[in-house]
């Protein structure tokens, strides 16, 4: 089953005469973890941002974007902020609570649901993501990086069938950007969570990728496994070959019979 199907979707901004997306085409499949990359500018945010209506810029679109089978203009905010979930670059930006355990129940008190139901999804996502130890603290304790788990946290025990995730290390230091994508790819590989990720730490993220889709002016120029999408920018000579990882740019330097070591 596939997550998303986009049909051909070209997006412009007010008073722009350039599309920022043209003509894009995808089919993201269920249980997917797949990282988007491109060049500032070259329309990541954007395309992520209409994959859940309540944050999809205004402007001209053309198109369609259908989720898990249905149009997803036609699902309610209430239905896509259960099933949808999107993790921002700045945590400060998505946490609503003063104290952590009163952010993860936060989204669940939304939804109606019984208290009993909610104790039970909180006590299992601070597990999951080893947070009980700062469990009662206050939000303003907390490092950047365990903000940023809190706000990943908060999203998951919704128990969205697909994340999003727009940058989500970029105010992270390396050490505690490793651990998250990690408990992202643990979220991938346990929960069966379809993960689309926009990352520019591609050393880290392309090893946990199952798919690598490249953009450049608002268009797809390259899809398929991180093997598959280094070869391609080689061909091309694009200048995104030279921002992937060593390995990769190595395997692609030598002629073997081996796999792609990403």
């Amino acid at each position: 089953m596939e997550s998303y199907e986009i049909k051909y979707f070209t997006f412009t901004y007010p008073n722009q005469a350039v599309p920022a997306l043209s003509d894009v085409c995808l089919t993201i499949r269920k249980g997917e973890f797949v990282t988007l990359c491109g060049k500032s500018g070259c329309g990541k945010t954007t395309l992520l941002r209409h994959l859940k209506t309540v944050l999809a810029p205004y402007g001209a679109k053309e198109g369609e974007i259908l989720f898990e089978g249905a149009p997803l203009s036609g699902i309610s905010d209430a239905e896509q902020s259960e099933k949808i979930g999107f993790v921002m670059q700045s945590p400060d930006n998505q946490i609503v609570t003063d104290k952590v355990w009163h952010e993860l129940a936060f989204g669940l008190e939304s939804m109606g649901l019984s208290t009993p139901e909610i104790r039970t999804r909180v006590s299992e996502m601070a597990s999951f993501f080893g947070i009980q130890t700062w469990f009662h603290k206050k939000v303003t304790e907390l490092s950047g990086g365990q903000k940023q788990l809190l706000n990943l946290a908060s999203i998951m025990v919704m128990q969205p069938s697909v994340l999003i995730l727009d940058e989500p290390t970029s105010q992270l230091d390396p050490i505690a950007a490793a651990d998250f994508l990690g408990t992202i790819h643990k979220i991938n590989r346990e929960l069966g969570t379809t993960v689309i990720l926009t990352e520019h730490r591609l050393e880290e993220a392309f090893p946990l990728s199952d798919r690598a889709i490249v953009m450049a002016g608002g268009r797809v120029i390259a899809d398929g496994t991180p093997g598959e999408v280094g070869a391609k920018l080689k061909e091309m000579k694009n200048d995104m070959f030279l921002a992937l990882p060593t390995p990769m740019r190595v395997y692609a330097g030598v002629d073997n019979p081996f796999d792609c070591p990403v």
